[in-house]
């Protein structure tokens, strides 16, 4: 019987700013899906646990049939869920596949879980049989991962590497494959629920963006505190769409952004309303996550502002997966010159290189 029950905290990373070079660290690449502990005892079906403790089972079948028919032993991993899409220039996750498996239809969950089946990547072991791994150093955890044998298809264990400058080169080359980044681990450490005692180190760029419109703060009187400025790119027709949003300002800034932006509202012509709304990736729309409507203010779309990220999601017109982050205004920018073509792609990288760990771009020039 398993010594361990959900819902277990996950161990969590901190950020920092490059591949730390010191001995005693296991490095790994970071990647980019939904985390999630398995608890599998053989004779039950699995348990899949969100970061939040929420369970996932219901979304992902396949995954629990996977690691039902695959491992053989009591275990509990920790993990990430990845969708991976096939095409002619390599293999790659993606993110925009994963999202649609959260869907409360199960007609449709079963549908995808045929069409882009999930994979369990494992990167660590809390718990094997009936002991309680998690007291244990990382080495020792990792050791025994590994002697699972658990790279089988939709089942694979995370290449891991001491060599600090190895992790430099999958740092820069995995990302196109669709890798975060890469996380480092205390090769003496014990896994820690719910701590961050990992390191991570993500990808970022920047980009300038045209501010046009804002949605005030939560719980404050409209027209007293701005919440967020709606950000946009223009295509290469010139349209101009949504993709995404700038927050987190101290509360005094949100104030003042409040009078510096007033001039700018505007209830006439803007390329989010109306009949200029056609065609248009647009804010606030209502989606899987929104059921409804956010609200938001019309500016007029003339101020410019540099925004770091990490992510976009979606097709063309892509959009940043997560809120970006406040660099400064341009004001030497001209708001039409604020396009696509400046957001960076990573060179295309093959996804099973990664998984065998190689630090080689793939060739399929003679394919």
């Amino acid at each position: 019987m398993l010594p361990l029950r959900p819902p277990v905290k996950p161990m969590l990373a901190s950020p920092v700013d490059g591949v730390p070079h010191r001995e005693g660290l296991l490095f790994e690449p970071k990647w980019d899906g939904f985390r999630c502990l398995a608890f599998v005892e053989p004779g039950s079906e699995p348990l899949l646990q969100s970061r939040t403790g929420r369970g996932l089972e219901r979304y992902f079948p396949e995954v629990r049939s996977t690691l039902s028919q695959q491992l053989e032993r009591p275990a509990v991993l920790d993990g990430e869920l990845v969708v991976i899409r096939r095409d002619e220039e390599g293999d790659r996750l993606d993110w925009d596949l994963l999202s649609e498996r959260i869907h409360p239809a199960a007609s449709r969950v079963k549908t995808l879980a045929e069409r882009t089946p999930a994979a369990f990547i494992a990167f660590d072991l809390l718990a094997l049989d009936d002991r309680d791994l998690t007291s244990s150093p990382q080495s020792e955890r990792r050791e025994l991962l590994t002697g699972l044998g658990l790279d089988r298809p939709g089942l694979r264990t995370t290449p891991a590497t001491e060599d600090p400058e190895l992790a430099e080169e999958w740092f820069r080359l995995f990302e196109g494959a669709g890798l975060d980044g890469v996380v480092a681990k205390p090769l003496d450490g014990p896994y820690a629920p719910g701590k961050r005692t990992m390191l991570k180190i993500k990808h970022s760029r920047t980009a300038d963006c045209v501010v046009a419109g804002l949605r005030w703060h939560a719980n404050t009187e409209p027209g007293t505190a701005v919440g967020s400025l709606q950000l946009g790119l223009h295509d290469e027709r010139g349209v101009l769409h949504h993709v995404g949003v700038v927050g987190a300002f101290p509360a005094a800034r949100r104030r003042e952004l409040a009078g510096e932006l007033a001039e700018l509202i505007t209830g006439g012509e803007h390329p989010w309303v109306g009949e200029n709304a056609t065609g248009r990736r647009l804010p606030g729309s209502v989606n899987r996550w929104n059921s409804t409507e956010q609200p938001w203010v019309p500016l007029r779309p003339e101020r410019v502002v540099e925004v770091s990220y990490d992510h976009t999601e979606g097709g063309r017109p892509a959009r940043f997966r997560h809120t970006a982050q406040f660099v400064r205004w341009r004001p030497d920018r001209d708001p039409e010159s604020c396009d696509y073509a400046q957001l960076e792609e990573p060179a295309r990288y093959d996804l099973d290189s990664v998984l065998f760990g190689s630090a080689h771009r793939a060739d399929r020039s003679d394919e």
